[in-house]
C-alpha cells in the first residue's frame, strides 16, 4: 500500500495518476474527498483530514508501505521550522509506530551547501528531511530546484503587462524543473521496492537559465515582448505580508531568493540520473502558452 499526501495539489495529483496508471494500491490522505475527480475517488482508500494530524496520520499509515510526503503551503506559519519540520512531527512518529518501510519527500537542492543554513524555507525543508530520515525508514529526498510551473502564479501579469517579477537577480543562471517530471520521478521510486538507505534524488531540467533567459524564452513563445523585474527584498517582503502571509514566511521567501543568488544550487551536477526531460521552452509551450492565451 502507498500513502499519497496532498492528492488534490499539483505535484501530487499527478504522482496519482501515475501510481492507478500502474495499478498500485493507494491510500490517499485528503481534507475533502469532494475534491478528487470521480475517476479517481472509487479506486483509492481515503483517509479524511490534514496529514499533520497525529490521528490522521496514524490511521492512514497502518498497514502501508511507502509514503508520499509533501508539506502543504502554510502562508501563516509562525517559524520556518514549525511550517516544515513540526508539521511533520506527527508523520515522524506514525513512520516509527505502523513500520513503514520507505518515504519519497519533497525538498529542495542545496544540502552541504554554505549558503542552506540561512535559506528560508529551504533550510526548514532540509531540516524535515533530517526528522523523517531519523524515524529509520529508507528515504529518498527528491531534491529540487525553482519550479517553472511557479511561474503560472503570474499568468495575468504576464498576459496584461509583459511582465514577471521576484526578488531573485536577474543574471543569475540557475536549474529549473517542471512538476511533471518531479512527479513522474516520484511515481518511479514509490513503484520501486527495491531502494533502500537515505540519498538525495536530484531532479534538474536540462539547462541553466537565468530570469533574463526566461524572459527571453517567454516572449519567443508567445509572441510578444515579456520583461524581468527584480523586486528589492524588503519590498517584497512588505507586499506578501500585505497579502496575509506572516513575517518569518515572508522573510524566509526573501532568505531563500538570497541563497538561491548567492550559489545555493551552483554545486547541481546533470547526470543521466539528474537530468529531467522538459525544457522550459517546452513548458512554455505546454503551460504557459495556453494558460495566457486561455485569460
Amino acid at each position: 500500500m502507498i500513502v499519497l499526501t496532498t492528492p488534490t495539489g499539483n505535484i501530487g495529483r499527478l504522482v496519482l495518476d501515475r501510481l492507478l496508471a500502474a495499478g498500485a494500491p493507494v491510500r490517499v490522505i485528503v481534507r475533502d474527498p469532494a475534491r478528487l475527480p470521480d475517476a479517481v475517488r472509487g479506486r483509492v482508500e481515503t483517509v479524511r483530514g490534514s496529514h499533520g494530524d497525529p490521528d490522521v496520520v496514524t490511521e492512514a499509515f497502518t498497514g502501508a508501505d511507502s509514503v508520499f510526503w509533501l508539506v502543504p503551503p502554510d502562508p501563516r506559519a509562525a517559524t520556518m521550522e514549525d511550517a516544515y519540520v513540526g508539521f511533520s512531527r506527527p508523520a515522524a512518529a506514525a513512520l516509527t509506530a505502523r513500520g513503514v518501510k520507505r518515504v519519497v519527500a519533497v525538498s529542495s537542492l542545496g544540502r552541504g551547501t554554505p549558503q542552506a543554513a540561512h535559506a528560508g524555507h529551504i533550510t526548514a525543508s532540509l531540516a524535515m528531511d533530517d526528522l523523517l530520515a531519523s524515524t529509520g525508514v529508507h528515504y529518498r529526498a527528491l531534491a529540487l530546484p525553482s519550479f517553472m510551473d511557479n511561474v503560472l502564479r503570474q499568468t495575468a501579469l504576464i498576459r496584461d503587462r509583459g511582465l514577471f517579477t521576484s526578488p531573485n537577480s536577474p543574471t543569475h543562471r540557475a536549474p529549473t524543473c517542471a512538476i511533471t517530471d518531479i512527479a513522474a520521478k516520484a511515481a518511479r521510486l514509490l513503484l520501486d521496492g527495491s531502494w533502500s538507505g537515505v540519498e538525495d534524488v536530484q531532479v534538474l531540467g536540462p539547462e541553466d537559465l537565468s530570469y533574463e533567459d526566461m524572459a527571453r524564452i517567454m516572449s519567443e513563445v508567445l509572441g510578444r515582448p515579456v520583461r524581468y523585474q527584480q523586486i528589492p527584498g524588503a519590498e517584497f517582503k512588505a507586499r506578501m505580508t500585505g497579502f496575509g502571509m506572516s513575517d518569518a514566511v515572508a522573510q524566509g521567501l526573501v532568505d531563500m531568493a538570497e541563497a538561491k543568488d548567492a550559489g545555493l544550487y551552483d554545486t547541481a551536477r546533470r547526470t543521466p540520473e539528474t537530468g529531467s526531460s522538459t525544457s522550459f521552452r517546452q513548458w512554455c509551450e505546454d503551460v504557459l502558452k495556453p494558460a495566457v492565451l486561455a485569460g
